[in-house]
């Protein structure tokens, strides 16, 4: 698939809002029942409030309205998805590892799913995990995503009670005219929000904390300077956690001294987030749904398509605790409560005192992969260098065309930052483990998107177990639909 054709399938999904309209559940993920039938879920169009007004967006739901999915794992994924919008779309199961005709991006190989029609997908689970599910076309930004949680005997006999979080930006102007702002110089962040590093809160080199990077130099990048980073080039409407924002949150009932897991999902287009679970010390457990050795904290940052696994514990007396998403380089804020039955809810504005720090490298250079990949030399090595500019608005992949793979062989890639916006790079089909940053040898998370910060490099390492033309892209929707985009190319597919 060149990229001329996913350029067009990613904008061919981007048509004005279906008419059919379906009321807001309450947000909640139930298990899906074992059966030789396969799972209902359905694209579908419905309505939401924000900020006092209607929206209409789009959802992906069951047929009691619940929305997303939870299964078994190591289970059979049996789901047949149905398009009850009126233009064509497809979904792609973010953090699975399908059969490449399964994935879910338009014409790679599957073409979109024409309106009033169905697809069956069937493949294993996998070994499960916080994943999600979302449209690879404009229309993830009109909210086509929704959890996708896959759950191990573990987690099933765990005491404690899940509360899953799915973050979004949203925006009241049509997603075309957001994409046609930013190519013509005149998007909200080019306009009026694009912020440079300097001044503004970061994660310090412990990961966890607030400090000033100041100018320094970037890694990686000599003379490069941090105040030239361009941040959030789109100023939405809302920033949502559960179809929610602060003005009306929702409130988690949970109880006195009980065991929470916390799944955050940044299924957000375009904006870096901060989990910041204030009075509750968290425990990271897994990041994209892989294990990882765990980090206590009470922040934790999450770019986009990132996900991340908390253990909070809850002290005795009555209580409630927000969880909130602070976005990045800005005062906006999102989030849920989590309150006992006799606590008393505050009011929460939807601004804080001080913008959000700067999502960075910093908690990546801490995590650890509980069950890391096996240790082998690499068969084949690739570099990429991300390019591009707020000027003209165009993002592309150096070195893209030329990412081939056999199977069994053990992959090595190398991506460099040359850009002055960061990148979280998704792979698809395939879990990687991180092994360097800015150079330096780790034994990093095994996850399937990393962030790479300006002036930084990642390497990842993965092993070419599933035939494909694998996407590799940046999870920025803007920056994928314009240019940053490339494939790994089994060269041994038959």
């Amino acid at each position: 698939m060149n990229r001329r054709r996913f350029l067009h399938s990613v904008m061919s999904g981007a048509a004005a809002l279906g008419a059919a309209t379906l009321a807001r559940p309450a947000l909640g993920w139930a298990q899906t029942p074992g059966a030789p039938s396969p799972v209902k879920l359905a694209a579908a169009s419905r309505s939401i409030e924000v900020k006092g007004r209607a929206a209409r967006v789009f959802g992906l739901l069951q047929p009691n309205g619940v929305p997303g999915l939870t299964l078994d794992a190591e289970a059979v994924f049996d789901v047949e998805l149905s398009n009850q919008l009126d233009q064509p779309t497809l979904v792609h199961w973010h953090g699975l590892t399908p059969p490449w005709e399964s994935d879910g991006v338009p014409d790679n190989p599957q073409p979109l799913l024409k309106p009033a029609s169905s697809h069956r997908y069937t493949f294993p689970v996998g070994e499960g995990g916080t994943h999600w599910m979302h449209a690879h076309t404009l229309q993830e930004q009109n909210l086509l995503a929704a959890p996708l949680i896959v759950r191990r005997a573990a987690d099933r006999a765990r005491d404690e009670q899940e509360v899953v979080i799915l973050l979004h930006d949203f925006s009241f102007t049509p997603v075309e005219e957001l994409l046609a702002r930013l190519k013509q110089g005149r998007g909200h962040g080019a306009a009026k929000g694009s912020a440079g590093m300097a001044g503004m809160p970061m994660m310090n080199h412990s990961g966890m904390g607030h400090g000033d990077m100041g100018k320094m130099p970037m890694a990686g990048m000599p003379g490069m300077q941090m105040a030239a980073m361009d941040l959030n080039d789109i100023d939405y409407d809302a920033y949502l956690a559960n179809d929610r924002t602060l003005d009306d949150p929702e409130i988690v009932r949970v109880e006195r001294s009980g065991r929470v897991r916390l799944r955050i999902i940044n299924g957000a287009t375009a904006t870096g987030f901060t989990i910041d679970t204030g009075a509750l010390k968290g425990t990271l457990l897994a990041v994209d749904g892989q294990d990882v050795l765990p980090i206590s904290a009470s922040i934790f940052p999450v770019s986009m398509g990132q996900r991340l696994d908390i253990a909070l514990s809850l002290p005795p007396g009555e209580g409630a605790y927000p969880v909130l998403a602070l976005r990045e380089g800005a005062v906006e804020r999102t989030g849920v409560i989590l309150a006992t039955s006799g606590s008393t809810v505050k009011r929460l504005a939807s601004t804080g005192d001080a913008a959000g720090p700067i999502v960075g490298s910093e908690l990546e250079q801490r995590l650890r992969a509980r069950n890391p990949l096996d240790a082998k030399p690499a068969d084949r090595r690739f570099t990429l260098t991300l390019t591009g500019q707020m000027l003209g608005y165009a993002w592309s992949i150096e070195g893209g065309d030329e990412l081939r793979a056999r199977r069994r062989q053990r992959i090595e890639i190398t991506m460099r930052n040359a850009s002055m916006m960061s990148h979280p790079m998704h792979l698809h089909g395939h879990h990687f483990q991180v092994i360097a940053i800015n150079g330096a040898k780790r034994a990093g998370a095994v996850r399937d998107t990393v962030l790479v910060p300006p002036g930084d490099s990642m390497t990842i390492v993965f092993d070419a177990n599933n035939p494909g033309t694998w996407p590799l892209h940046c999870h920025h929707l803007y920056h994928m639909a314009t240019g940053m985009m490339a494939y790994v190319t089994y060269e041994d597919l038959g």
